[in-house]
């Protein structure tokens, strides 16, 4: 008789597969899990990520969900934290070598990481390894020994590796290890499933060979789709300025949400959230019919994510701060009063920088051409903007959907 946690295998893979894109192949996951039940041992659910950053942001999110549910369905989610890996540098995607981290800056990374990665997974059901426990350990005899179960030509087969040697860019060689020893930490933790972005594929894929090699049963290889970041073209990330932190502040958080376009909140429904895809086909056809505002299902969207990582009450507060703000159109009460002296006319990026109410240049450029920058409630789209700073005045000054600075040019 199967365990009480252990929901039927249909009812299993339906959950599994909400925002899957792949599961290679689906076939064996559905016989592990039939496994699963009828010896009432759960899977090994792996998810392996380089410390790299400190900071995770929503696009991390997607896969720790991932995992996330597998742990919801009764399963083992195992956390990798690629101690050792990082030091190489995984070049998936990547058209250049990355740069090397200090073993320092990788264990620092990776205290702030787990500490993240808790918001999502259940701490005292996560298994948490460092995969330094058994690469470091390697000889290199055994090295050798991993490096003779995989061709070169299959390598090098890989779209990042076989467009730089197309553009006679390098590829170091220490480069060509990294898939080997990520498919080894599948084999230390007899890995049933393994997860990963699209981009991991190649890597997930050369893991269930390996396993092979060392006589192990293959692991499933479940990839998951590349969230797009607020710009809604390139993938969220905090060198492009266009990403949401989890650690942010839940006003900020929620302005951000409400930033994106309409059309790209149905993605982030999907992949930020546990609605069922009927649940969303619903609400599709509720605002297509005009029965819900999409600023309303906007609204419950950024409700659902700020909750998830600071709580049910922080997420009112931010909801109502929003609608006082932005549906209301009022000025923040607390707005912050910044004196400037008398100067020349400055470029509105610029003062957006100065001010601290966009990290970079960039960044500031972006939100004034999606019409995320108002001065004195006048929203302004041109990048090219000058602001008249040689004379006395006052005006509020806003940057995105919660970032908001009284001007005083004293």
């Amino acid at each position: 008789m199967a365990p009480a946690n252990f929901k039927p295998v249909e009812e299993q893979l339906a959950y599994i597969r909400k925002g899957v894109a792949e599961i290679v192949p689906e076939a064996e996951l559905k016989a592990k899990l039939e496994q699963s039940i009828k010896t009432g041992k759960p899977l090994r659910v792996k998810l392996g990520v380089d410390p790299s950053a400190p900071d995770i942001h929503l696009g991390h999110t997607v896969v720790l969900r991932k995992l996330k549910h597998f742990q919801d369905l009764g399963h083992t989610a195992i956390f990798v934290v690629g101690g050792f890996t990082a030091l190489i540098g995984d070049p998936s995607g990547q058209s250049e070598t990355r740069p090397a981290l200090t073993p320092e800056q990788v264990q620092a990374n990776a205290k702030t990481y787990l500490e993240q990665v808790y918001k999502i997974l259940d701490r005292e059901k996560t298994e948490v390894h460092d995969n330094n426990e058994w690469l470091g350990k390697m000889t290199s005899f055994e090295v050798v020994q991993l490096c003779g179960k995989y061709r070169l030509a299959r390598m090098l087969e890989r779209e990042d590796f076989r467009s730089r040697l197309a553009a006679n860019q390098p590829i170091s060689v220490h480069e060509l290890l990294y898939p080997l020893m990520q498919a080894y930490d599948s084999v230390a933790l007899h890995a049933d499933v393994e997860l990963g972005a699209t981009e991991q594929k190649f890597n997930l894929l050369v893991g269930r060979e390996i396993q092979r090699e060392y006589g192990q049963t293959s692991q499933v290889a479940l990839t998951m789709p590349i969230l797009v970041g607020l710009d809604g073209e390139r993938k969220m990330s905090k060198s492009l300025g266009n990403y949401i932190g989890i650690t942010e502040a839940p006003q900020d958080i929620f302005g951000k949400v409400m930033s994106i376009s309409d059309e790209l909140m149905w993605l982030y429904y999907e992949l930020l959230t546990d609605f069922t895809d009927r649940v969303i086909v619903r609400l599709k056809e509720e605002v297509r019919t005009g029965v819900l505002h999409p600023m309303d299902a906007k609204m419950q969207l950024a409700h659902y994510i700020v909750a998830g990582f600071h709580g049910e009450d922080a997420a009112k507060k931010a909801s109502e701060e929003f609608r006082r703000v932005f549906r209301d159109r009022q000025s923040p009460e607390d707005a912050p009063i910044q004196k400037l002296q008398p100067s020349e006319p400055k470029r509105l990026s610029a003062l957006l920088v100065e001010l601290k109410l966009a990290s970079s240049r960039s960044e500031a450029e972006r939100l004034i051409k999606q019409g995320g920058v108002e001065v004195g409630g006048t929203r302004i789209d041109d990048v090219q903007k000058q602001i008249d700073l040689s004379k006395p005045s006052e005006f509020l000054l806003r940057a995105g959907k919660k970032k908001f600075v009284r001007v005083v040019v004293e």
